[in-house]
Parts: C-alpha cells; sequence; structure tokens
C-alpha cells in the first residue's frame, strides 16, 4: 500500500474537519445587563453556573458572551440590536432596562428577562401566565408589607420614608405607586427624591435630610450603582438606609430583606437550559424568587444613628461586621 505524505494527510484531516457539521451541543447565549453593580453581577455568574452544571460550559461546548450597557439606554438599545443580529440560542437581559431593550430589538429569538421587578408593568409581558411570545424571565417582586415592617423594626418611630430612584426606571415607579397605596395604611408618608442618573444619587439623598426620617431603596440600578454616595449621606445626616438589595447592606445600609441575587441568576439559568433544550419560551410561565434573606449591619446602624434590636440581629441570616 503506498503511503501518503504527511502533509497530505494533514491536509485531509483539515478538510474533513472544515466540512464536519457542529456538534449538536454547541450552544450559544448572549447575556446582557444594564450597570455592574453587586446584585446584578451575581445574577449574571449565578446564570452562568447554572449552565455550567447542565452541561453547557464557555469555551467547550458553549458560546458564552457579556455585555453591559453601563447604565445608558441608548448603549442598551445598541447591545440588543448586535445580540439579535448574532442570532444566539438565548439572550439573557438583566434589570428592566435592558430587557425591554431586547424585547423591543427580536420578537423571534429567545429572551429571558432577570432581575426585572414587574414584567408586566415594563411590558414585557401581558401577564404572568406563559406568554405565548418569545419572552419569559424570572422576576425579583418583594412583597411590600414586608419591607415597611422591616423600617419599622429598624426605625421604630419613623413617619416619614424617603425613597431615590429613577422616574425613568419601570420597577422602580412600580415600587413607588405601591409605597404611596401602603404605607399611610401603617400611619406612614413616602417622600419622593428623583435621581435619574448614578451622578444625581447623592444630590437626591441631600434633599431628604429634614424631610425624611428613613430611607428606603429599592433595586433601582442607579441607586445600586452609586450606593456609596448615599451611604456618605446618611452617615453625615444620620439618616438611617434599609434598602431590599442584600449586597446593598454590605456597602454600608443598615439591613434588607431582600432576595439573594446569585440564587436569582441560578433560577434563571434553570428557565434558559429548558430553552436550550427545546422548550419555547412562550411555554414557560415566568418566575418569582420566594426565598427571602434578612442582612443587619450593626455598624452602619451606629454611625447612622440608631441602634438595632438584639431580636433582629438575632434573626439575621447574615450580619456584617
Amino acid at each position: 500500500m503506498k503511503k501518503l505524505p504527511w502533509m497530505t494527510l494533514g491536509a485531509l484531516a483539515l478538510a474533513m474537519a472544515a466540512i464536519a457539521p457542529a456538534s449538536a451541543q454547541d450552544k450559544s447565549v448572549a447575556v446582557t445587563a444594564i450597570v455592574e453593580h453587586p446584585a446584578l453581577d451575581a445574577v449574571r455568574d449565578g446564570v452562568q453556573a447554572a449552565l455550567k452544571e447542565a452541561g453547557y460550559e464557555a469555551g467547550k461546548n458553549l458560546k458564552w458572551q457579556y455585555q453591559s450597557a453601563q447604565g445608558n439606554t441608548g448603549t442598551a438599545a445598541q447591545i440588543a440590536r448586535k445580540f439579535v443580529g448574532d442570532k444566539p440560542d438565548a439572550i439573557v437581559a438583566i434589570a428592566t432596562p435592558s430587557a425591554q431593550a431586547v424585547v423591543a430589538a427580536t420578537k423571534n429569538v429567545p429572551v429571558v428577562f432577570s432581575a426585572v421587578t414587574d414584567p408586566v408593568a415594563a411590558k414585557l409581558v401581558a401577564n404572568w401566565d406563559a406568554s405565548g411570545t418569545n419572552v419569559t424571565g424570572v422576576s425579583d417582586l418583594l412583597a411590600l408589607d414586608k419591607q415597611i415592617d422591616l423600617i419599622k423594626r429598624v426605625v421604630p418611630g419613623a413617619k416619614r420614608v424617603g425613597m431615590v430612584y429613577n422616574p425613568g426606571e419601570a420597577n422602580s415607579v412600580v415600587v413607588v405607586n405601591q409605597l404611596k397605596e401602603l404605607l399611610p395604611k401603617h400611619g406612614m408618608s413616602l417622600v419622593e427624591a428623583s435621581a435619574p442618573r448614578s451622578v444625581d444619587v447623592g444630590s437626591a439623598a441631600r434633599s431628604l435630610i429634614g424631610k425624611a426620617d428613613v430611607i428606603y431603596t429599592n433595586t433601582d440600578n442607579n441607586v445600586v450603582s452609586a450606593y456609596e454616595a448615599l451611604v456618605k449621606v446618611g452617615q453625615e445626616a444620620k439618616l438611617p438606609l434599609v434598602a431590599s438589595d442584600t449586597d446593598s447592606v454590605k456597602r454600608g445600609g443598615i439591613a434588607a430583606l431582600g432576595i439573594n441575587y446569585r440564587d436569582l441568576g441560578e433560577q434563571t439559568g434553570r428557565m434558559v437550559v429548558r430553552i436550550l433544550k427545546g422548550e419555547k419560551p412562550g411555554d414557560i410561565k415566568p418566575e418569582t424568587s420566594t426565598k427571602l434573606e434578612l442582612f443587619v449591619n450593626p455598624g452602619a446602624a451606629e454611625k447612622q444613628g440608631v441602634k438595632l434590636s438584639d431580636e433582629l440581629v438575632k434573626s439575621a441570616a447574615q450580619v456584617i461586621k
């Protein structure tokens, strides 16, 4: 038998590789977030971890790409169009503005939102049933009665609750409207402070000095991304900060009863896996997380002029030192 030259065999191997079909397991997932901050980063990492656990690993059998809009809705729209053009098997859109941008950009590519407080108010889906469209996802919706109870436990005499938020972010507007309805039932009122950009957070917080007894923050992305500016005001004015994002407690908030965003990301990732395995997003109901954790920071409380009860501290899942 005549031996073929080594280079000929190499060329043959390359030719065969070029015409070989891609592995049936090769998938593509594109992830975008409106901004980078600890909660949203935890969602992203949780999604990737759930994919890996299911056997989809970046660089092996999964094409994974991630882009942040750095707080800019125009950039979010550009990223959405780019990702839709890439035609991945699924796009994960983290936080309301990014989810709105992606949903506006495609009616075909599967979209899984995450860390969106009210996907119905944000017009991502028509209701909480399976959408029948290309969209599903996981919400970080919280029961606000429990948030009000926490505010009262941190600052028992509080009557005026200040809230810094971006009026352009749909999830924050939903929370403001709900608090306006709920707080009077507890003998309390809401004092609003607008922060359309992250650089406005500090001045918005200062506008609440003398007008509010406590500041409550939801998962507004402008506020969370600039939380240190809020902490500075809280310490200087002895204005206590209560959050709904547990990572904010690590950054100087007094307490938060919130979702573990890593868990939320893993929950989102498991939904993405279902789509990668053939389920249609329109057949999957949007989900919420029911697992809440209480974080407290007694040192931050002291700096902001309050002392936490022993009972509250003992009931916390994590006490920040």
